[in-house]
């Protein structure tokens, strides 16, 4: 591979935003400049002027479901990785309900076989717990795979663990990261049970709300917190949803050596319980979209680094699996197409700036996973880039998706960014709607000791 030149962006890396040029050769970047470029110095096979664009890192998205094998009907890593490269998303860690469940090294392996053979985009997965797998969970290596996935509530797939001396073992004994789904089941079940007596099976959707409660979010996080400290485990808590939940962590040490770190989902920023009547079954998630004041404390939790971790929980379901009475309903919808330009467009709204997009889309999750020369601008790093224009306006329409199951929540939604191109290891994968389907993502490696009990 030859170099590659892009002149003339505004850089947006590690808090900062200035004009800048950028020299890529072969898979990682040889050279920032700030200064007036000399071209002809480096020869590169291809110049691109990227004049009024911004450029970013590559976006990390810690936790999709891309449903291969099993269930690929509804999507599969090629599918969904060309969706993720469409919007900007250059890595991305997968989730283990799949079909089998991804609950052995094995069936990880053969994961990590289809994805070299068809994603569009870096990859990992997570293994699964179970109530009876912690012999497999001993055996991970912390420097190839991204985490163990620990169900502490049910949802899709129903991986729930919830034998306590599994939990207790788990905690103690994993040598890598465990990230949860927290929902405590005996509320839930509270919850239904009440709402099944007044309404039958005709509950409506705006119920999901208080049926999958804040209180059970936050009853199951503190669980998982509390085990947590007794072994000194590393904690990440995907999807927060609730205000009372980031009371549950701490902003005052670096990302680097915090211990119980949280993620907190695109949805979750952008819809709130009233979007239910609209939108019904399109806005059902586990854990469920909650009030105007939970989404407003989210954003101000990623402000103030409660939150470390901005991701989608992307989860294709077909409409026929969505539109269904409540309790048939999946839960889980599409997400990685424009999860960086809505994010983006919080960031027009005034919610935040752009540089705090690029903070918990890129380079946290590359610092809370230590993953291995990714998620910055740096000399020396894999160039997994993307190219944004700031002023090209784009509506969310049916025909433009890329994703398997056909729709997304955001279908009619305007936003005032648009992903040009995407780099993924040095190399072109889109530019403006054209895929070079040749490139094709490597295995994330990660610099992650074992855990020390």
């Amino acid at each position: 591979m030859g170099r590659l030149a892009i002149i003339n962006a505004t850089i947006i890396n590690e808090g900062k935003t200035f004009k800048g040029n950028l020299i890529v050769k072969g898979e990682t970047i040889e050279h920032i400049s700030t200064a007036p470029l000399s071209v002809d110095k480096f020869m590169p096979e291809e110049v691109i002027n990227a004049e009024g664009l911004w450029l970013l890192p590559g976006v990390i998205d810690d936790q999709v479901h891309f449903r291969e094998p099993g269930l690929t009907h509804k999507g599969d890593i090629y599918t969904e990785s060309k969706a993720a490269v469409a919007g900007g998303v250059t890595s991305f860690m997968e989730m283990p309900n799949t079909k089998p469940q991804t609950t052995t090294i094995e069936l990880l392996h053969d994961k990590f076989k289809i994805a070299s053979q068809k994603s569009l985009a870096n990859y990992s997965f997570y293994l699964g717990a179970t109530n009876d797998n912690i012999g497999e969970i001993t055996k991970i290596d912390p420097r190839s795979i991204c985490g163990l996935k620990v169900f502490m509530g049910s949802s899709t797939g129903n991986m729930l663990v919830d034998n306590e001396e599994t939990l207790e073992k788990i905690f103690k004994f994993s040598p890598t990261i465990i990230t949860t789904h927290c929902e405590d089941e005996d509320t839930i079940r509270r919850n239904l049970e009440k709402y099944q007596g007044l309404y039958g099976n005709n509950i409506d959707i705006k119920y999901h709300a208080s049926i999958r409660s804040a209180e059970a979010c936050y009853v199951s996080s503190e669980k998982a917190v509390r085990l947590a400290k007794k072994h000194g485990a590393r904690l990440h808590i995907l999807h927060l949803s609730t205000a009372s939940e980031l009371e549950l962590l701490d902003n005052d040490i670096p990302l680097k050596k915090k211990k119980i770190t949280g993620e907190v989902c695109v949805h979750h920023l952008w819809f709130n319980d009233s979007d239910y009547d609209r939108l019904g079954w399109r806005i059902k998630w586990n854990p469920s979209v909650k009030t105007e004041t939970d989404r407003l404390a989210l954003i101000q939790g990623l402000k103030k680094n409660l939150l470390d971790v901005l991701a989608t929980d992307h989860a294709p379901h077909l409409i026929s699996e969505k539109d269904n009475v409540y309790t048939s309903s999946a839960s889980g919808s599409p997400m990685v197409q424009h999860s960086l330009l809505a994010m983006l467009e919080l960031s027009r709204e005034g919610y935040f700036k752009p540089e705090l997009v690029v903070e918990k889309m890129c380079h946290s999750p590359a610092t809370l996973f230590r993953i291995e020369k990714r998620g910055f601008i740096r000399e020396g790093y894999f160039a997994d880039l993307v190219l944004v224009n700031p002023n090209k306006t784009q509506v969310v329409a049916t025909e433009n998706l890329l994703y398997k199951c056909g729709w997304s929540p955001l279908e009619g939604e305007t936003l005032s960014h648009t992903v040009e191109m995407t780099i993924v290891n040095g190399r072109v994968v889109y530019n403006k709607g054209v895929f070079n389907e040749t490139v094709k993502g490597k295995a994330l490696t990660f610099n992650l000791p074992p855990n020390e009990h």
